[in-house]
C-alpha cells in the first residue's frame, strides 16, 4: 500500500507565502510524475503543478512565476512553494503521484491521492 500525507496548509495574507509538502510511504518502487491540484468552492479541481522523474516542472498560467514544485527523492517528498499568494489562490490542494509500488512478483503503476490541505488566503 501507498500512502501520500501532505502538510502546510493554512491562513494567509495576501502577498504572503506558504510551503506545502506532500509525503509519499510505503512500498514504492519508482516515483513518477508528482503533482498537485487544487479545487476551490463551486469550481473545477485544476492541475496547479507538475514534477516528473526527470525533473522537468509545469504550471498552470495563473500560478506561474509565483510557485515553484520541486521533489527529494530521496524522501519521496514533493514540495509546493507558494509566494505573492492572491485570495483567488484558496482552496483545497491536493497532492497526487504516479508510483510504481513493490509486489510480490515486481512492480505495478497506481494513482495515488493525499487527503488534501485548506489555503486560505485573506483579501
Amino acid at each position: 500500500q501507498v500512502q501520500l500525507v501532505e502538510s502546510g496548509g493554512g491562513l494567509v495574507q495576501a502577498g504572503g507565502s506558504l510551503r506545502l509538502s506532500c509525503v509519499a510511504s510505503g512500498s514504492i518502487f519508482r516515483i513518477n510524475a508528482m503533482d498537485w491540484y487544487r479545487q476551490a468552492p463551486g469550481k473545477q479541481r485544476e492541475l496547479v503543478a507538475i514534477i516528473v522523474s526527470g525533473g522537468h516542472t509545469d504550471y498552470a498560467d495563473s500560478v506561474k512565476g509565483r510557485f515553484t514544485i520541486s521533489r527529494d527523492n530521496a524522501k519521496n517528498t514533493v514540495y509546493l512553494q507558494m509566494h505573492s499568494l492572491k485570495p483567488e489562490d484558496t482552496a483545497v490542494y491536493s497532492c497526487h503521484a504516479n508510483i510504481n509500488s513493490r509486489t510480490t512478483y515486481g512492480s505495478k503503476s497506481g494513482d495515488y491521492w493525499g487527503q488534501g490541505t485548506q489555503v486560505t488566503v485573506s483579501s
